[in-house]
């Protein structure tokens, strides 16, 4: 059971007329007065923080807004996944509403992570005097070599890791929060949500320079829904300013007005009438986002969340014909390497090669592993002509897998290029160097893990509930508390000895669907995603702890649980 005091809950559950387990479930994430729960609940872009100290802005917004006002060509370039594209689209969408003249590309995966030269040689192609690149830029000093020489000034806005350097970043400025001279009090924005903040500051300083006397102002709440969709996707933690930039997002998703997520929606056979939540995002739109990026070129991508009413259905279609290829290929990796793996033991680390395993779902395949094992995954795929690997990893227990990589490197040649953050990563390395990498890996992760402290056994939960108390009302009360994700999990109840009176198995037998009763013949359904292998009998008692939700069937509405785990604690 999560920590939380019985006074500060029972005053807060008065004050607020709620539920006793959402004012536990609040007290749990740090919220302990009344005015602190309304603003949780209910967040204002009035509540985000002014971006005093962020490193890089004050330049950035110089430039751009000079740009815009001597009518100067921008191009915007931004990385193949969802944080990329969406912070190329917010910025395009964005310049070219208060009149800029816009150029704008996305990286493609067969031309290699980040901004590179060959996409700084082509911006100069096309006329333009300045570059602003989006989740990536920090670490590609070839590229930004080219744009010097070209005489194309480079602005980057970027959240990923800066590397240590003794001398100034060589780009006009570079917008990151792990800047060492950064004081801005948040770190976990995605580059997306780092590009709202420049694109209001733009707009403020072409208002302030009377630059809107001539042409309509932008309106940057309609950036709102780009900003969730990256920021969702890209895993940053959803607390301070990302949950504000999040919850309103997400509010703009709901009311589809971008054609091209409105088309997705419809594509991926999400019902009009559903909640767009941050899950909806993760399962159903930034998997389609991302599919074109994880192929190949994300230009599709792009062009749904640019795309008008004409073309947006279109777009939506070539995006999820990838998202099923995409699947196809995802699932055929997953199978040959759950089949190198076996029974053994992997160790501290999961590190991991196929030939022609695509690079574009190694990724996915890593957060699988560390779904299935609980323990940091490198999963590579070795280009068969050049024997060059390209892997990505995911974490857990608390790994921080940028420093997990800087120490590998430390063995000579172990690896190539690496980047990312402490919760994902990407790197290249030659096949020759696999078994020294494995080795450098498990004793880094091992190291780290050890650093983090004790890792808690057992699932955690907010709050003990009898069955009666799961209702409508319940289930409404703590979805308030979301969006959920990264450092903000979805409440997490407990009820304890009910009885099974129904087993099903749905889903191809994927899911398991119960129906229970308490002593009091209290009736509720539970549903288990991907639990259709637990051995339940009816009859049996079971403890179980699940996220309150509502389901609606055939225009009915009625709670439910959404099982999380499943005890039995006596047989039929």
């Amino acid at each position: 059971m999560r920590p939380a005091d019985d006074g500060i809950v029972a005053r807060l559950a008065s004050t607020l007329r709620v539920r006793p387990a959402t004012a536990r479930c609040l007290v749990a994430r740090g919220v302990h007065e009344p005015s602190d729960a309304q603003s949780f609940v209910d967040p204002r872009l009035a509540a985000l923080r002014p971006p005093t100290g962020l490193a890089g802005l004050p330049s950035a917004v110089g430039r751009i807004a000079d740009a815009v006002v001597r009518k100067q060509r921008i191009g915007v370039f931004g990385d193949y996944d969802v944080d990329g594209v969406t912070t190329a689209a917010l910025l395009t969408s964005f310049l070219r509403a208060a009149g800029a003249e816009v150029e704008v590309a996305v990286a493609s995966r067969s031309a290699g992570y980040g901004f590179t030269p060959a996409a700084a040689a082509d911006f100069g192609a096309r006329g333009c005097q300045l570059v602003i690149t989006g989740d990536c830029g920090t670490s590609d000093l070839d590229a930004l070599g080219i744009c010097a020489g070209l005489g194309m000034d480079v602005i980057i806005i970027d959240h990923h890791t800066v590397p240590s350097a003794d001398t100034p970043h060589p780009s006009f400025a570079l917008v990151n929060p792990f800047r060492a001279d950064s004081t801005f009090p948040f770190r976990g924005m995605a580059s997306v949500g780092l590009a709202f903040y420049v694109a209001a500051a733009v707009r403020t300083e072409l208002r302030d320079r009377g630059h809107f006397r001539t042409c309509a102002e932008p309106d940057v709440r309609d950036l709102l829904d780009l900003v969730a969709l990256g920021t969702i996707a890209d895993l940053v933690p959803l607390t301070a300013e990302n949950r504000i930039l999040t919850a309103l997002g997400l509010r703009r998703l709901q009311a589809r007005a971008r054609p091209g997520v409105a088309a997705l929606l419809a594509a991926a056979g999400v019902d009009q009438e559903r909640e767009i939540d941050a899950r909806v995002v993760g399962w159903k739109l930034a998997p389609r986002i991302n599919a074109p990026g994880r192929l190949g070129a994300a230009e599709p991508s792009l062009s749904l969340l640019l795309a008008g009413h004409d073309s947006a259905y279109d777009c939506a279609a070539v995006l999820e014909a990838a998202n099923a290829e995409r699947r196809s290929i995802q699932d055929r990796v997953m199978t040959e390497a759950l089949a190198q793996l076996g029974d053994s033991d992997p160790g501290a680390a999961i590190v991991i090669a196929g030939e022609g395993w695509p690079s574009g779902v190694v990724g996915i395949v890593a957060a699988k592993l560390v779904d299935r094992y609980q323990r940091p995954a490198f999963v590579i795929g070795i280009d068969p002509a050049t024997g060059i690997g390209r892997g990505s990893a995911r974490t857990s227990a608390g790994v921080n897998l940028y420093q997990a990589l800087t120490m590998a490197n430390e063995t000579p040649n172990c690896l190539g290029r690496f980047g990312g953050h402490a919760a994902a990563a990407g790197f290249t390395i030659d096949r020759s160097q696999l078994a020294a990498l494995q080795e450098a890996l498990g004793f880094a992760c091992t190291r780290l893990a050890e650093g983090s402290g004790p890792v808690a056994t057992g699932r955690e939960v907010d709050a003990e509930v009898r069955l009666a108390e799961v209702d409508e009302r319940l289930a409404q009360e703590l979805s308030g508390l979301g969006p959920f994700g990264q450092q903000n999990p979805a409440p997490m109840l407990i009820t304890r000895n009910s009885r099974v009176t129904q087993v099903r198995r749905v889903g191809d037998g994927t899911h398991l669907k119960l129906m229970i009763e308490d002593d009091e013949q209290v009736t509720r359904s539970a549903i288990g995603f991907n639990l259709g292998e637990r051995e339940v009998e009816v009859g049996a008692r079971v403890d179980l702890a699940f996220v309150p939700t509502i389901s609606t069937w055939q225009g009915r509405r009625s709670a439910e649980l959404e099982l999380a785990d499943l005890a039995i604690v006596a047989p039929f």
